[in-house]
């Protein structure tokens, strides 16, 4: 046989025109057209004993499972598992999850010191010459209406008191209904 004519550049693409097909056979010998075909038929025979092959296999390993008591379901969810720790072990996820991670304690940061300027804030208009005064006042109200107490309670105990009397206010008029 003359060399270059089996060239792999010399085989036909898919979609190619079938004329070129046509005249690449024309371009082989008989013999090497004839060594071809046998050649062919060998790798077609292969391909179906090696799909026979696998079928059987397949057959078998099926049976296996089958005995072991192993079904789709629990193989399912052990791909689902591998897969799980095949992404948690990716770079991509490490890093997000550490960056969310980072945003939280961020945020929980954040919370703690609005938390701080909140209680700050209300510290310092508790100390205002303004709330003082309007503190001064109540304790005035309150001594006036109270009487039997003595003065010097904070804006807290006049809450407390506020609250204590409402409270048994309602326990009075409840009493009165269930009497009726």
């Amino acid at each position: 046989s003359s060399p270059g004519l089996l060239r792999s550049d010399s085989i036909p693409e898919v979609g190619e025109d079938a004329a070129a097909t046509v005249g690449m056979a024309e371009t082989l010998s008989e013999e090497e057209q004839d060594e071809l075909r046998k050649e062919l038929a060998k790798v077609e025979e292969e391909i179906q004993t090696l799909s026979q092959v696998l079928a059987a296999k397949e057959k078998h390993l099926a049976e296996i499972k089958r005995k072991l008591g192993i079904n789709s379901l629990q193989e399912l969810r052990q791909n689902i598992t591998k897969s799980w720790q095949d992404v948690t072990s990716t770079t991509a996820y490490k890093k997000t999850s550490e960056t969310l991670s980072q945003a939280g304690q961020k945020a929980s940061a954040a919370f703690s010191t609005v938390g701080s300027v909140i209680t700050k804030k209300f510290e310092d208009v508790r100390n205002s010459p303004t709330f003082k005064s309007f503190e001064e006042k109540v304790e005035n109200l309150k001594s006036k209406v109270g009487g039997s107490k003595p003065s010097g309670g904070d804006f807290g105990d006049v809450l407390n008191s506020a609250a204590s009397a409402s409270a048994t206010e309602t326990i009075a008029e409840q009493t009165q209904e269930e009497t009726h």
